[in-house]
């Protein structure tokens, strides 16, 4: 191949180690784009996040329309998940950065057991695994590095469920967090299947 074109091609090999896939399934664009998006924070030489990135990969990337804005929900595998939360804030700075104007989320890979988990040859199902603490686990993923201070769950007459979440306010001034309440309803919709709305306590 000409010369030019094999740098490209080498980084986009080396992007594609970013992406873990089950067996024989293809990564799609997008997914290749945040593999690349990660590799160019881990070979920026003034990244001070570089050194952690290298432990990162990713297991899929979706896109969702929030409003007239689209939200990025990057999935990463579980057993990467400790890295990620060490530099939470900071990659996640750095993507909305390389996506701008996408809100940008990220989601841990978990697994859940249904009432079948013995089968599975497990004699407990750790409460980690069942539906409603993967959902709890889930919702802290989405409004990251922000944290939850209450939940309220409000019934509606037709027996419908919202949950009303509670950030912690010293997050009020970050990084336009407000304005990403909806994404965080929309994305926890999505994945749950469940409505959500965030909000700072009223004082």
């Amino acid at each position: 191949p000409p010369r030019s074109l094999a740098p490209a091609r080498s980084a986009m090999i080396n992007a594609r180690k970013k992406i873990l896939k089950e067996k024989g399934v293809a990564p799609t664009d997008l997914e290749e784009e945040v593999a690349k998006a990660l590799f160019d924070i881990e070979v920026t030489p003034s990244s001070d996040i570089k050194a952690d990135v290298r432990d990162i990969c990713i297991s899929g990337a979706q896109e969702l329309e929030v409003k007239n804005r689209i939200a990025l929900i990057i999935h990463f595998p579980y057993r990467v998940w400790k890295h990620v939360r060490k530099i939470h804030g900071r990659l996640l700075r750095e993507l909305e950065k390389k996506f701008s104007k996408k809100h940008v989320v990220f989601i841990a890979q978990r697994t859940m057991l249904d009432k079948n988990f013995k089968r599975k040859g497990l004699q407990v199902r750790p409460r980690s695994r069942t539906l409603t603490s993967v959902h709890e686990a889930i919702m802290e993923d989405v409004i990251a590095p922000a944290e939850i201070v209450g939940k309220r769950t409000r019934i509606g007459v037709d027996g419908s469920k919202v949950i009303k979440v509670f950030l912690d306010p010293k997050e009020k001034d970050k990084e336009n967090v407000e304005a990403k309440f909806a994404t965080f309803s929309a994305v926890y919709k999505k994945l749950t299947n469940k409505e959500a709305v965030f909000m700072f306590p009223t004082a």
